[in-house]
């Protein structure tokens, strides 16, 4: 009887995957690599409780329980490096996240099929520029001497400006660059979502008298809300995660006292100064910042308005 009905039960699931087994084959390589490149490796965590030693191997290693958690808490560079964290990640979300959703409420009011077309292809371009191409845009057009920025400064009077050594502007020139290169990007399912909108609401509150901003106000912008809310849980949950790539490239001497973020102390001290349990035991703390972060903010946002990632 049990046999029965467990066979009756997987059933329609076998019948499922016979009829779509292309589709499941197609999906095989994304499974595959979250389980070698994201799962398997979660072995290695065990390192941050260990004084790691590659001739003993992972296993053997002995354990140390919190001695790396600790030696971070107490080092000189914690503090400084959570506030650069947390702050280029803040400084990132403040300024990046809305401007992709207003270009998208201005392309879907925009008629002329090529207008449109031509602001696409111009704010999309620049996402398909390798990082190392954008930092060294940034060093050729702000150089002290012959970047066009500052004989731009130069021409009305002011004085040149060493912009990529200087740890007040860093945030400012990562931020700005990283919107003008993803922005585009970033907006195209903003108009995808906008795309679902049905037009008989505007049609009716055109009847009614609404003008183009109260459309929008009213119509977009509640219509695409799910969408917002959930891009905003995922940029949230990774706000100390920030580009590790672009920062370390546009990272120098010079400016470290306002560049220096966790990624980039722990490729100093992983990679360069062969600190394995230590670096592991760092970023495993920046994940765990991280994830609590993700679950807050998804619990806040069921709570308000029934819009969460689970």
């Amino acid at each position: 009887m049990h046999k029965d009905r467990t066979r009756t039960a997987s059933s329609p699931l076998l019948k499922t995957v016979k009829r779509n087994w292309d589709l499941y084959l197609m999906i095989i390589p994304v499974i595959a690599f979250f389980i070698i490149f994201a799962y398997l490796p979660l072995y290695g965590i065990q390192i941050a409780f260990k004084d790691f030693s590659a001739f003993k191997g992972i296993w053997d290693s002995p354990w140390v329980g919190f001695k790396h958690f600790e030696r971070f808490f107490d080092s000189y560079y914690f503090w400084r490096l959570i506030k650069n964290s947390f702050l280029l990640g803040v400084y990132s979300l403040a300024i990046g996240f809305p401007i992709p959703i207003i270009l998208a409420l201005m392309l879907n009011e925009v008629k002329s099929n090529r207008f449109k077309k031509f602001v696409q292809t111009i704010t999309y371009a620049p996402y398909f520029l390798s990082t190392v191409v954008i930092v060294g845009m940034l060093f050729i057009f702000l150089s002290p001497r012959t970047g066009l920025i500052n004989h731009i400064i130069q021409a009305f009077g002011g004085d040149p400006i060493a912009f990529m050594t200087s740890a007040g502007w860093f945030k400012t020139l990562y931020v700005f660059s990283d919107v003008w290169q993803t922005a585009g990007w970033s907006s195209i399912i903003y108009l995808a979502s906008l795309s679902g909108i049905d037009t008989q609401l505007h049609e009716a509150a055109k009847v009614d008298g609404a003008t183009k901003l109260q459309r929008i106000w009213h119509i977009n912008i509640p219509g695409i809300m799910p969408t917002i809310v959930i891009l905003l849980i995922l940029n949230l949950g990774s706000v100390l995660s920030i580009g590790f790539e672009k920062v370390l490239l546009m990272q120098n001497n010079l400016n470290m006292s306002g560049s220096d973020i966790i990624s980039t102390y722990v490729y100093r001290s992983g990679i360069l100064d062969a600190q394995y349990s230590f670096s592991t035991a760092v970023d495993l703390f920046n994940s765990i910042i991280n994830f609590v972060l993700l679950v807050t903010v998804n619990y806040v946002a069921r709570r308000v308005n029934d819009t969460s990632l689970w």
